[in-house]
């Protein structure tokens, strides 16, 4: 279709800002996008939907039209609600780059120009599809939120009696259509993931069939952002291990054409979907870089903790109290070849901090994920009971992470790539965010000196015990310690209340109350209010045997 029967068509609320002599040019898809460089995931001809949250400032347009013009982009089309008018400098760059731009009325969504295209493009083909979108499109917009996966493939059950899925990378239910009693067990959740992912590893075309107890399933994958077949160019391994697939209990080899188009638009409809979930997650991972970028650059725990606080109530709403928190790093790395993995850590480590057995788009509100390089950094919270209770650890455990996603991610990193995975000790105040990141990053590199794709360690590994061994690095001893004193360091900088002696004192009296408090010539009451203040800052409890040696090992190499 052309870009000038968009114009005209006047449903989609599309008003001409600029690029009048180029309205002749071909729409070939459509993508929405609010990434400052969406660069790998253009392939050219798209029309290209934004709600302009990749503007900051002025200065912030001119690179981002020059990519969407050195990507062959078709058009630019610029959503009113955020902003109002299309500022001048978007359309100043538009102009210059010859690049056609539409403003999109407030009162039109994205969804319904982007299913309009999908229709188009696909040539108006079949009834069946036809009343597909047209129901969805009617369901996306009756509300703010979207009528969201579940709908889709419910009309592919009652119009088409298909029973579909969508699924994670990791083989998480993400929608399904049918009663509840319909659901997929989750072993053959991960089964058909990891069919699909050891697919697209070795380029075969989709959808890929998979036959399990005598029932045929076809895999759909779903590409957000504009990722089609058109950008083939790109390196699979970028998006193999982010992207959805949509299991279909059909065999789809004797489909006619028009039923395989349908099945592919419908993946499109999702499509939407899912780019709307990762807009939603925009102010989480936010967080987590700002807090990343202050506790690596030594910002005063004061600053941390004053953005703890911003983070608290977004990441756990109604909580009365402030949590404790867990970093978790994870890494993926491939066998020769420059690919950008950072993003598609951040997208996988979201997926596996989910709980397994949860169900839709949106379960992990409560996970914040930045990415630096190739490593994505994740800061959990939990409750205040977290921790160590009753010499249990309720926080996250790092074989447990693994445990659902261990086959169908190996599927998916095939023999060239690797993902490791470490998890630090729940901290409790924002100075020993520090060494929790330094203690999870430790953890990840004793998981990626073991054998295998998928492999993670906890700070457990990084016990008092294991520090006694000679092999173990300089620094991870050094991570051990801050993670143990620092909190007790800054503590004492501020109020000057001698915590470090005191805890040397007590451990050379042997956990004596009253030995201890004659040696530091302290009331009784004092002192146990400073061992109270030692146990707080750093969530471990003096009484405890291994505890005690902890602390003692910390000093001492410190």
């Amino acid at each position: 279709m052309r870009l000038r029967a968009l114009l005209d068509t006047d449903a989609l609320g599309l008003r001409l800002l600029g690029g009048e002599d180029e309205l002749d040019r071909t729409v070939r898809g459509v993508m929405t996008t609010d990434l400052r460089d969406p660069s790998r995931y253009l392939a050219g001809g798209e029309l290209v939907l934004t709600g302009l949250a990749w503007r900051r400032d002025a200065s912030d347009t001119e690179p981002f039209v020059r990519i969407l013009a050195s990507a062959g982009v078709a058009a630019l089309a610029a959503g009113e609600a955020e902003l109002g008018d299309i500022p001048d400098d978007i359309v100043d760059a538009c102009a210059r780059h010859r690049l056609p731009l539409f403003a999109v009325n407030e009162s039109v969504a994205f969804a319904t120009i982007t299913e309009h295209v999908v229709r188009q493009v696909s040539g108006e083909r079949a009834g069946d599809l036809a009343a597909v979108v047209d129901r969805h499109r009617r369901l996306m917009t009756s509300g703010p939120a979207g009528g969201g996966p579940d709908v889709v493939l419910d009309l592919l059950g009652t119009d088409l009696d298909l029973r579909a899925w969508v699924l994670s990378p990791a083989g998480r239910v993400i929608a399904g259509s049918g009663p509840a009693g319909t659901a997929l067990p989750g072993p053959l959740c991960a089964r058909l993931a990891g069919e699909h992912l050891a697919a697209v590893r070795t380029g075969r075309r989709g959808p890929h069939r998979v036959t399990v107890d005598s029932l045929t399933y076809s895999l759909f994958p779903i590409r957000t952002s504009g990722r089609g077949t058109a950008g083939a160019s790109r390196d699979v391994r970028e998006s193999v291990l982010s992207d959805w697939v949509l299991a279909v209990e059909a065999d789809a080899g004797d489909w006619p054409e028009e039923r395989l188009d349908l099945l592919q638009g419908v993946t499109q409809l999702i499509a939407v979907e899912r780019d709307r979930r990762d807009a939603a997650r925009t102010v989480r991972r936010r967080l987590a870089q700002e807090v990343l970028e202050l506790v690596q650059t030594g910002a005063a725990p004061a600053e941390i903790a004053a953005r703890l606080r911003v983070a608290a109530p977004v990441l756990l709403p109604g909580l009365g109290t402030a949590p404790h928190w867990q970093v978790v790093v994870a890494r993926v790395e491939w066998e020769g070849g420059e690919i950008d993995s950072g993003p598609v850590a951040q997208s996988l480590l979201e997926e596996i901090l989910v709980d397994p057995a949860s169900a839709g788009p949106e379960p992990s509100d409560r996970i914040a994920v930045a990415h630096t390089g190739d490593e994505a950094i994740a800061l959990v919270p939990l409750p205040a009971v977290s921790g160590e209770h009753d010499g249990q650890e309720t926080g996250l455990i790092a074989d447990s992470l693994l445990a659902s996603v261990h086959d169908p991610l190996s599927a998916g990193l095939d023999g060239d790539g690797r993902l490791t995975l470490g998890v630090s000790a729940s901290v409790h105040s924002a100075e020993g965010l520090r060494g929790a990141l330094e203690e999870a990053r430790h953890a990840r590199r004793v998981a990626a000196a073991r054998p295998g794709r998928v492999c993670a360690a906890g700070h457990q590994e990084l016990a008092s015990h294991v520090l006694l061994l000679p092999f173990v690095p300089d620094d991870v001893r050094r991570a051990f310690t801050a993670r143990l004193l620092d909190p007790l360091r800054e503590y004492d900088s501020r109020h000057r209340a001698e915590l470090i002696p005191t805890l040397e004192a007590f451990l050379d009296c042997d956990g004596s109350w009253t030995r201890c408090a004659a040696r530091l010539h302290l009331h009784v009451n004092t002192l146990r209010y400073r061992v109270g203040r030692i146990e707080q800052l750093t969530g471990r409890d003096l009484s405890r045997l291994e505890d005690k040696l902890d602390f003692f090992l910390a000093l001492r190499m410190s």
